[in-house]
């Protein structure tokens, strides 16, 4: 069993998939065991193909799908394929830097969620705009203590994952908004650490 699973959604990534899988395990196979779960998601290009054969090199797992079934739902049939005790969610398009682990690993035992805060977002001023306003709808029905409960960058234990998994899908559009509010909601501590984006 992996030290660590890092589950990655993917939908038409031909073009960056495997250098972004490979960069990830070169920095993080550096110390520990790693393995991959890469949940597709109805794509249209190259991709498929590039991760069989990427399986054939790499510790990957595949959840492959012929038809979308959206990201929600990708990341929630990845999550129950997890088998090591942690698990490491990143997007797949490249935005998250692997060598910002080690500071989620450091503290790992101590929070049962490592979050992300992404203080240089990257996005545009609509999108940041549009996002600040969600937050301050979400912070006054949730009360959730954290600045970015939407970046794709978590850290998780296990048990946490099962536990939160089967519960999840409520927001089809908003899946790390509804994680972060259950998390909260359920007792679990978290712990938020910032990332470049």
């Amino acid at each position: 069993v992996p030290d660590v699973e890092v589950l990655l959604p993917v939908h038409n990534e031909a073009e960056s998939i495997e250098a972004t899988i490979r960069e990830i395990y070169g920095e993080l196979s550096s110390k520990l065991t790693v393995g991959f779960i890469v949940s597709e998601d109805g794509s249209q290009d190259d991709t498929r193909d590039i991760l069989r054969n990427l399986a054939q090199q790499l510790p990957l797992r595949l959840n492959l799908s012929a038809a979308r079934k959206g990201y929600s739902r990708a990341v929630r049939e990845g999550m129950v394929m997890l088998g090591a005790e942690y698990l490491l969610c990143v997007d797949s398009d490249g935005q998250c830097d692997p060598k910002e682990f080690w500071a989620f690993w450091e503290v790992r035992r101590r929070y049962d969620i490592v979050l992300g805060w992404r203080v240089n977002r990257a996005d545009s001023l609509l999108r940041r705009s549009l996002s600040h306003f969600f937050r301050f709808f979400y912070q006054a029905a949730f009360h959730v203590p954290v600045h970015d409960p939407s970046c794709p960058y978590v850290l998780i234990r296990k048990a946490v994952v099962l536990r939160l998994a089967a519960e999840l899908g409520a927001m089809e559009q908003g899946f790390w908004w509804e994680f972060v509010a259950r998390a909260h909601r359920r007792g679990y501590s978290i712990k938020e650490l910032p990332v470049n984006h």
